[in-house]
């Protein structure tokens, strides 16, 4: 059994450097589609953020004061950034099985290409989202620090635990047209289970800690903790986070290359 683990690895692994660069272009397809005849173009990938924080610092600044421990508006414009990347990646996931299915049932590539290439276009709206932070940590007079070195660990505990999600979401979709509908209801539960609109602290008892369980929690947190406030991240939650989000990418990428046979009787 280990042995064959390690054969669907390495042919996992083979596959995606034979086919980078059909990735590439999917990439680049995917996101001439979505922009293709929009007014704003990569301006929706602000606009939404930016909505979203005018919205909640009212709420949170007029209406229902939290401590922050910096502005609440770039507090929260951070939180927003990091998880619009992870749940616009799972709303353009979950069906990239089902609409390509031309591809899927005529053509044989690694189909982990579709969930990834709906990844990688929602990595280029987060590097147009980060100018706009960049700009309020200026505005704001949040310095850099040495902690900034940390960042790609935490941008890449990111990806990994968003294609992990989905992989399983795309695939679980492909077989079951149901999870579509949950998932737009999870997601938005989701966010509000989530540390990105207030601190984690706020939240005690077992709410509190269903939510310190829930990975993006410290994910998102550390996001915050290492621009905003120039502190390494709090180590347990984050190697928390950092494993399951390890153990599901692996786990999933598996299940997903061994069920690939069953997607075109499926579609």
């Amino acid at each position: 059994m280990l042995k064959q683990l390690r054969a669907d690895i390495r042919e996992m692994i083979a596959e995606q450097v034979e086919y980078r660069e059909l990735l590439y272009q999917m990439t680049m397809r995917d996101i001439r589609l979505r922009y293709k005849q929009t007014v704003m173009g990569f301006g929706w990938a602000i606009f939404m953020p930016l909505l979203n924080t005018a919205i909640f610092s009212v709420i949170f600044m007029r209406v229902a004061p939290i401590e922050t421990g910096v502005p609440y508006p770039i507090f929260a414009y951070c939180g927003l950034l990091a998880w619009n990347f992870f749940a616009v990646s799972l709303r353009f996931s979950v069906n990239s099985l089902t609409s390509n299915s031309s591809l899927v049932t005529k053509v044989y590539f690694p189909r982990e290409i579709f969930p990834l290439s709906s990844i990688l276009v929602c990595v280029v709206d987060f590097a147009v989202g980060a100018i706009v932070l960049i700009g309020m940590m200026a505005y704001y007079h949040i310095h850099v620090t040495p902690a900034i070195l940390f960042l790609p660990v935490v941008l890449f505990v990111l990806f990994i635990f968003t294609s992990a999600i989905s992989l399983l979401l795309a695939m679980g979709n492909l077989f079951y047209r149901d999870i579509k509908y949950l998932f737009e209801v999870s997601i938005t539960l989701w966010m509000f289970g989530t540390a990105v609109l207030y601190p984690a602290e706020l939240v005690t008892g077992r709410v509190g800690t269903l939510m310190r369980l829930n990975p993006m929690t410290p994910i998102v947190d550390a996001f915050r903790t290492v621009l905003l406030r120039g502190e390494l991240p709090a180590p347990a939650p984050f190697f928390f986070a950092t494993v399951l989000s390890i153990v599901l990418f692996m786990g999933g990428w598996l299940l997903f290359h061994r069920a690939e046979f069953q997607f075109a009787e499926n579609i």
